[in-house]
């Protein structure tokens, strides 16, 4: 069976990557498999840059097919922020609670019709020989005045879907994994995905 490794340590984030690319028929590991593996640090100024670094960084130590991943949330009423620093926002160590509460406390006084933010992913998929793919999928929304939700991670519970009435963290699972940025990312990285590893 071909072997798949997904770059990150984040446990949602590779449950949610499996579930993706369950029906490939592929072996996909994590990080979490290779607890040895350094990542490089995140020094691009893009998410694609970032998601290339990853990808080849564990292409490189592993010698196995590798899917890196940047992903973010974009404010509009904060020029994009926190963008490439979504996992970090709030500082170090990447913590989702501190994250949400200061984004909140950075919108306090900025109305519902106001908080228009989307989800961006990047995904990078380093094949052999040096091969290269990158594919991107968004999701559009507001952010919402307080979390709601306990489904998802990161900025899940304040995202909110006008089309659903809902935050992404109160969709669950199923209509998450059809609608998400990583889902639509995922879906347009299908075509290097079936090359790569032969599939028809």
């Amino acid at each position: 069976m071909s072997k798949l490794v997904i770059a990150t340590r984040n446990k949602g984030k590779a449950k949610e990557f499996g579930a993706l690319l369950a029906g490939l028929g592929l072996e996909i590991y994590s990080l979490l498999d290779f607890p040895e593996l350094i990542l490089p640090p995140e020094t691009g100024r893009t998410f694609e840059e970032n998601a290339i670094l990853k990808a080849s960084s564990v292409r490189d130590q592993t010698g196995l097919v590798a899917l890196g991943d940047d992903s973010g949330l974009e404010v509009e009423v904060l020029n994009g922020a926190p963008g490439i620093f979504s996992s970090r926002f709030a500082g170090e160590p990447p913590d989702d609670e501190r994250n949400n509460q200061k984004l909140l406390a950075l919108l306090a006084r900025v109305p519902e019709d106001k908080r228009k933010a989307r989800f961006r992913c990047v995904l990078a998929l380093a094949g052999d020989e040096g091969k290269m793919y990158t594919a991107e999928g968004r999701l559009e929304g507001y952010i919402a005045l307080e979390p709601r939700g306990s489904y998802g991670f990161g900025y899940d519970p304040l995202f909110y879907l006008p089309e659903y009435g809902r935050t992404l963290a109160e969709l669950g699972p199923e209509v998450k994994d059809k609608i998400s940025h990583r889902a639509r990312a995922v879906q347009n990285l299908l075509p290097a995905l079936k090359e790569v590893f032969g599939i028809d």
